[in-house]
């Protein structure tokens, strides 16, 4: 069972950046696809952006432009460069892999907090 970890996570002030990793405990080669979601209180989960092994990218609208994520797959990690970072922005933020058979892994999440 891969397990995946996130980290990077923390506050930071509005107009500033976070780095935030997801490492897989095996080989991310496993994934197809490799997602960023996060949770807001009172929110329901939403699709930040996800790459597939081809390390094509896309990305949810209100995030285009400012977060960039990319795949490592020598190093087993996904990355979601965060810029420009809003108060709206402050989540739980969750790595997620997605198998070619459709099965999902989720990490655990790291807290993002933005202050204004």
């Amino acid at each position: 069972q891969v397990q995946l970890v996130e980290s990077g996570g923390g506050l930071v002030q509005a107009g500033g950046s976070l780095r935030l990793s997801c490492v897989a405990s095996g080989s991310t080669d496993s994934f197809n696809v490799m997602e960023w979601y996060r949770q807001a209180p009172g929110k329901q989960r939403e699709l930040v952006a996800g790459i597939t092994s081809y390390g094509n990218p896309y990305y949810a609208d209100s995030m285009k432009g400012r977060f960039t994520i990319s795949r490592d797959n020598a190093k087993n990690t996904v990355y979601l460069q965060m810029n420009s970072l809003k108060p709206a922005d402050t989540a739980i933020y969750t790595c997620s892999g997605v198998r070619y058979s459709g099965s999902r892994n989720w990490g655990q999440g790291t807290q993002v907090t933005v202050s204004s």
